[in-house]
C-alpha cells in the first residue's frame, strides 16, 4: 500500500494544504483591509466525516464497563456561516486585529498538523527498519 493511500496521512495532507490556501485568503484580506466595500473572506474547514466512516478504525466494546460512544453524524469542521464581520463605514469588513489572530491560529494550527504528519512518517520508517 503507497504511503498516500493511508488515511490519517491523506487528511493530514489535506488539512495542510487547507492552511496554505487559508493562509493565502487571510493574506489577501489584510492586504484589502483599505479597499472601500471589501469583503473579508474565510474558508471553511475541511469536513472529513466521509473518510472517517470509510476507514476500517472502528472501536468494538469488549468490557460493559468501557464508555459508549454515539455518532450523531455532527463533523467537529462545520462550516462557521454566521457573519460576524463589522462593517466600517466604507463598507470594508476587514479588522487588523480578527485578521491577525486568524492568521497566528491558523500557523500554530498548520505547524501541529505538519509536526503530526513526520512523526508518523517517522514511524512508518521506524517500523519498516530504516
Amino acid at each position: 500500500m503507497p504511503i498516500a493511500d493511508i488515511p490519517i496521512l491523506s487528511m493530514l495532507r489535506t488539512r495542510m494544504e487547507w492552511h496554505q490556501e487559508r493562509q493565502r485568503v487571510l493574506a489577501e484580506n489584510v492586504a484589502n483591509a483599505d479597499t472601500p466595500n471589501y469583503q473579508a473572506k474565510d474558508l471553511a474547514p475541511p469536513d472529513f466525516a466521509h473518510e472517517l466512516t470509510t476507514a476500517s478504525l472502528t472501536l468494538a466494546r469488549t468490557d460493559p464497563g468501557h464508555i459508549v460512544t454515539e455518532d450523531d453524524g455532527n463533523s467537529s469542521f462545520a462550516s462557521d456561516t454566521h457573519g460576524r464581520f463589522q462593517i466600517r463605514p466604507r463598507g470594508n469588513t476587514v479588522t487588523h486585529e480578527d485578521e491577525m489572530m486568524k492568521v497566528a491560529s491558523n500557523q500554530m494550527d498548520f505547524e501541529t498538523v505538519t509536526s503530526i504528519y513526520t512523526r508518523s512518517l517517522a514511524l512508518i520508517k521506524l517500523a519498516i527498519g530504516k
